[in-house]
Order: structure tokens, then sequence, then C-alpha cells
């Protein structure tokens, strides 16, 4: 009786409550979306970390929830409901916060314990534009439990599996059967067979294929002498129907136990494949089931999204996004199948891409904080540590991960030790795998453009540069005013240094390094990329990389788009993203690849995996530059579209980020009109810069219905930022 009264007079304070609310003018909106404990979103996630986890959510798109005004977290036990628990019950509550921030909530007061479950929920208050006051509902409890082993290290999910059925099954006139599962995965093959007697059969299976299944498809004839790949595994069988899980033979490239990822037990050993050949020999087989059991990180295929007028662009971005799936299967961000290991210039690509095609952020701290511990020997690797770091922190708005490692990132990876009289990093030659250095510019060797390696090398540098105007920023988000303005300090004279030293009055073009007279594409690419050229010594630049065209690897195409988009060379770049050329991404899938591949073609690298990461450059510059989508502050609090879509008549996106999706939908008729469709979501801004017609005038800008004040600024037309909800904006042209 007791109880029964408890929960009569708890849920007439709740309904007091909500009564006091109404008087008090407030009117009740949509709840928190997207709770996520760390970094890890899902009803129910496991092993986290943290004794001091932080809470993050999203508030929807919504005009309501044009600023968070302040919030409110309770805690329970996971074994106790919220809509049914009593006053008596062990329930933890902030209270209500007042505090605009939505990301990475830390709380006081309550003590976790190590291997227990908990659930957690969250409401705010809101208000819109007009300063019209709002409150949530609560949020859908997550629940989470505290890891066994506890630490500061990044919590992540646990590798999963999907059965994946077959697009084709069919006899081949050779009395093998050929299966294609349509596209590329690693994993493994499950079959169930009826044979009719029992014995050995072979099974093949393979990267590449025929997808009609045509006799000519053996794969293994198509495998002689390429490095993508292929096994044959020899299969017994019983007579009449079973079941059998077929796993690759063990491949010493990928499984040295020091070096490379190992697959979880419970999975087998896994290789890529997409096409199966069975040759039953002297034994018949008939009602053949099929499934390739495939391993990835948790993807949500539904976060991201793109097509344009470009059929060709749109082949590319799927391409990338179904690359950053695919490859996540070691759980970590690793270079492919061959070696199985994580580089830190292909974690950055891959983490960058990643960020563009799924609300995915674990994967990226988990491998950057594992290359923290296992540094890779390339000079230019190391300073990707940098760059990872700053991007987690600039894409999540989570400073933990930062303050962990900022002494580290400060005195390895920075290579401040390098730095000679004058105030340049000197590198070179210095490969010692005992010493873990080398510069390496690009990879493989031969599309270096014949880059002269000098001991002060013009690559390195202008990492350098970039890594200590990053390095600036970090101490200033983790309060280290004196360590930021040292930082800047030293980024400002290594810009002057960098000018004096290694541009060529001459040419107008950057040398490769000082003492070298040759000035490679790699040379004059990365200072662009990276701000470190003047703005009249820019126009002659571009026109040298122009000449020069794809003249890099896969890799290094990453700083080459970067550095076109960010000098308004949107036409060139879109050129160089829709080329049927050689060295371009359609040629990976003329190829037959269904993931993004190590090199441009198999005859730039004979032993290239047709499974890495790290050529998926596109599946970030689509969405930072031609949607034009890049947080301005941490954590997308603030953040622009600055889209550059040069020729394109029609271009749709979904842009996942921390505070939830971005879309942006552009329809233009060349040189007369532009309409961009904007979504943004809650308590975040939206700094736009439309691009502007050449040799047009703007005759007036419009923004949902009513016309708006614009400036000409950061090379576009800039608008006032906007905030949460649907906006339409669009230029007529005189």
């Amino acid at each position: 009786m007791g109880k029964l009264f408890s929960l009569v007079f708890f849920v007439l304070l709740q309904l007091s409550c909500a009564t006091t609310m109404e008087l008090q003018g407030l009117s009740l909106v949509d709840a928190p979306q997207q709770p996520r404990v760390e970094l890890l979103k899902g009803q129910r996630v496991s092993a986290i970390k943290d004794l001091s986890p932080e809470f993050s959510w999203q508030l929807p798109n919504h005009p309501e929830f044009y600023k968070q005004t302040a919030y409110q977290i309770q805690i329970l036990p996971a074994n106790i409901h919220f809509s049914a628990m009593l006053p008596s019950d062990k329930l933890w509550d902030s209270g209500k916060i007042l505090d605009e921030k939505s990301l990475a909530r830390s709380i006081s007061g309550y003590e976790f314990g190590v291997g227990q479950s908990y659930q957690w929920r969250v409401r705010v208050w809101t208000q819109d534009s007009q300063q019209n006051l709002y409150q949530s509902a609560w949020s859908t409890p997550q629940l989470f439990s505290i890891s066994s082993t506890p630490s500061k290290l990044a919590s992540r999910y646990d590798v999963e599996s999907t059965a994946v059925k077959p697009v084709i099954i069919t006899k081949l006139p050779s009395g093998r059967y050929f299966i294609d599962f349509g596209k590329v995965a690693f994993g493994y093959l499950q079959l169930e067979l009826t044979t009719d007697k029992a014995g050995e059969i072979d099974v093949h299976f393979a990267e590449r294929g025929v997808a009609d299944g045509a006799e000519q498809g053996i794969i293994s004839k198509l495998h002689k002498g390429s490095s993508v790949r292929y096994y044959k595994v020899p299969l017994n069988v019983s007579q009449n129907s079973d079941v059998y899980a077929v796993h690759p033979p063990k491949d010493q490239r990928n499984t040295k136990p020091e070096v490379a990822i190992a697959i979880p037990g419970r999975f087998g050993r896994v290789a890529p494949f997409r096409f199966v050949e069975i040759d039953g020999k002297d034994i018949e087989i008939s009602n053949i089931q099929a499934s390739l059991v495939k391993l990835h990180y948790p993807f949500d295929d539904n976060q991201s999204d793109f097509v344009s007028s470009n059929s060709t662009l749109d082949a590319i971005w799927q391409l990338c996004k179904y690359t950053m799936k695919a490859t996540s299967f070691a759980g970590v961000y690793v270079d492919g199948d061959r070696e199985r290991i994580p580089y830190e210039a292909d974690a950055y690509i891959n983490q960058l891409s990643h960020y563009y095609v799924d609300d995915e952020f674990s994967l990226a701290r988990h491998s950057h904080e594992y290359l923290m511990q296992n540094p890779t020997w390339p000079t230019e690797w190391k300073q990707h540590s940098v760059m990872m770091a700053w991007t987690d922190w600039m894409y999540t708005g989570d400073t933990e991960s930062l303050a962990q490692f900022y002494h580290q990132l400060k005195a390895e990876k920075t290579l401040e030790q390098f730095e000679g009289d004058l105030g340049l990093l000197s590198t070179y030659p210095k490969r010692n795998r005992e010493k873990e250095m080398g510069d390496i510019v690009d990879w493989p060797p031969s599309e270096r453009d014949n880059y002269d390696l000098v001991p002060i090398n013009t690559v390195v540098n202008a990492f350098y540069y970039l890594n200590l105007k990053q390095m600036a920023d970090i101490a200033g988000v983790l309060g280290l005013e004196q360590e930021q303005a040292y930082y800047q300090h030293k980024a400002q004279s290594v810009y002057q240094a960098f000018n004096q030293h290694f541009f060529n009055e001459a040419t107008g073009l950057y040398i490769d390094g000082i003492g070298s007279k040759h000035s490679a594409v790699h040379a004059n690419i990365l200072p662009l990329a990276v701000g470190l050229v003047p703005k009249d010594k820019v126009p002659k630049i571009i026109n040298f990389i122009k000449q020069k065209g794809m003249a890099v690897s896969v890799y290094f195409a990453q700083y080459l788009m970067e550095a076109l988009y960010m000098h308004k060379q949107a036409d060139y770049a879109l050129s160089l993203l829709t080329s049927t050329e050689i060295r371009s991404w359609y040629n990976m899938i003329r190829q037959g690849s269904t993931i993004t591949m190590e090199a441009w073609d198999d005859q730039f690298k004979p032993n290239q995996d047709w499974n890495h990461a790290w050529g998926a450059v596109p599946g970030n510059i689509i969405g930072r530059y031609l949607l034009g989508v890049q947080p301005l502050v941490a954590g997308f609090t603030s953040f622009k579209i600055a889209p550059q879509p040069s020729n394109l008549t029609y271009v749709a996106g979904t842009v996942p980020s921390i505070r939830g999706p971005i879309r942006v939908e552009i329809e233009q008729k060349l040189g007369a009109e532009f309409t961009l469709v904007v979504s943004v979501p809650g308590n975040a801004r939206a700094q736009i810069i439309l691009p502007i017609a050449l040799d047009k005038k703007i005759e007036q800008v419009w923004v949902n219905g009513k016309k708006a004040e614009f400036t000409h600024a950061n090379g576009g037309v800039e608008l006032e930022k906007i905030g949460a909800g649907r906006h339409t904006v669009k230029v007529l042209y005189q």
C-alpha cells in the first residue's frame, strides 16, 4: 500500500511540474535525439571505458531549437525503468543546468561502478529566433555499461558481421558454379550444398571477376600475376545436404602478430572477395545457397546521401561511401589487406571521409589513439597525428582526447626537435627503422614527380607550418595561453622562413627543398593547401599545377583537391573528380573494383591493394568543398555552407555531423539563377557563402522569400548566420 501511495504521489508531482510549466508560458516540444555516452550512440552500448563518461545529444532541425538555454540529465541503474521509478529508487538528477552546450557534457556527484549497467535521459529548454521559450520532452533512455577494465582511452563498438546474399548464382558451361555478391567485402563464405557423395571440392574466391558469370570469368585465370586477392580453398563435403563455413588460408603478409591487427577469433580468418566459383570435380552439386558473411564496424547507411546531375560523380561518391564501411572490418583504420597495419596518413584520409558518410566518431578517435601508441616510420605520417587530433576535436567538440595526448603530440609529433638554424625542419636522410624516421613525400616513389629529396624538405616544412597552427588552436582550447602564443609565433616564423628559402623568384614556384633547383608539383600543391602562399603568388602556382594534371598518387590527391577548392578552382577540380582517364577514381570502377584502390591503376603499383581507404578522397572532398559543409567552431556549434558546384545544374546531399544531419540542395540555371535549400540542426548556426557567377552581377538575394542583406567576402556572397530549420536561398543575376 505504501509503494502504491508513493507512486501516485510521484505521478501527481510530475503532473504538477507540467502544469507549472504551462503557467510559465512554455510550450512542450520534441525530445532530444541521438543520445551518446562518450561518442557511442544506440539504444544500448557496452564497455564504456571512462569512469567519468561524457554525454551528448542532438536537437531536431526545427525553429524551436534555435538555441538551447538549459538541460537536465537523469541517470538510473539499468534494471529500473524511468517510467516506473519510485521516489526511493536510486535516481541521480542534475537539476536544470543553464548551459547552451549539448556535446560532451560531464557530470559530477555520481560514481559509476566498474562492470555496472546504467541508463540516462535528457531534456532541454530552448528558444526560437524570436525569443519564444520551449521545454522538450525527455529523450528515449540510452542504456550503457561500464567496462571491467576502465581507462581514459576511447570507447568503441565491437566489430559486427552481416550476411550478404548473392546477386547471381549460375552454372557455367564448364560445370562450375559461379556466384557474384555484387560488391567486395572482408569476410568468409557460408555455403549450403546438396552433394551426391562425400569428397573434396574446390572453392575459388576473389576480388576480381566477370559480373555476368561468363566462362571467361574463371577467376583463377584473371588473377595470374596480380596482387588482387584470389584464394583456392579445398573443402571436404559430406553426402547429402550440409552447411559449411569456408575461410581463406592464412596469409603471412597480413597476420604478423607483432604489427598486423588481429581479427576477433570468433569470426575466423577473413579475406576481401566478391566472386566465388565452386568446382565440384567429380561430385554432383545442387541446391546451392550462399552468403558472404562480411565484417564491419557499425555503420548507418541512412546518415548520408548524394546525387547530382553528373552520374560519374554520383558513382564515385557511392564507391567512397561503401569503402568506409567495407574497410572498417578490423575495428581500426588499416592500410588495406596486404599488411592490415594502421598508418597515420591513411587513417587521416579515412577519418575525414568517414565523417562525411556516417555520424560515427569513435573509430577515428580509437585509430588516432592507437597510432599515438604504435607510430609508423615516415616523417610526414607523424605529422598527420597532429592533424588527426585537431580534426577529431573540430568534428566532435570533445577535448578529452586532446588533453590526454597533448604533451605527447608536443614532444613527438610536431618534430620541433629537428628544427635547424633557419627555423625549418631538417629530416632527410634519416630513414632508420630503429629511430622511426624517413621523408616520404608521396607513395609509391614513382608518384613523386621526380621530387628532389634534400635535407630541408618543402613538403615536410609545409606540414610543419600546418601542425604549428593546429597546436596553437589545441593549446588555446585547453587553456594553455602561453603555449598558444608560442605556437602562433613559431607558425608565423616558419611562414616567413618558408617563403624566404623555398620560393624561387625566377620561376615563381616553390622548389623541392633548400639546395634544389627542381620544382615538383607536390612542393607547390601543399603550400597552397595549408595557407603558405602569398596572394600575389597564387595564380602562377595554380597554372603550374593545372599543367601537371593528376601528377600525384591517390594519397596526395587529398591535398591537390583541397588546394584547388580553397582557391576557387571548382571547374578544374570537378574535371579531376569526374575524369575518366587512367589516373582517376572512375578508373577504379572501370577496373571492376567496388572499394577504392591503393593506386590509380596496377601499372603504377603492381602489388597494390584493391581495398585501400586512402583512395577515397572524394568521400570528404565532395562534402567539404562541393557541398561546402565544414565546421567553423568545434563540434559544429557554427559551421559554413560554402558550396562550389561548378557547372553542375543539380546537387543534393546529406552530410552527417555530431549535431545532426545537414542537408544541402542546389539547383542552378547557369549565369541566371542559383537556388540553395539547406537544413540546419538544432542549437547550431550556419554561415552561408554562395559562389559568384563569373562576369555576372547579382541582382538580388532572397532568404525564405524575403530580400536579404549580403556582403562580398571569402570569395563569395556571404549571408548572416542562420539557425535551426529549413531555409531557401535564391540568387538572381543580371
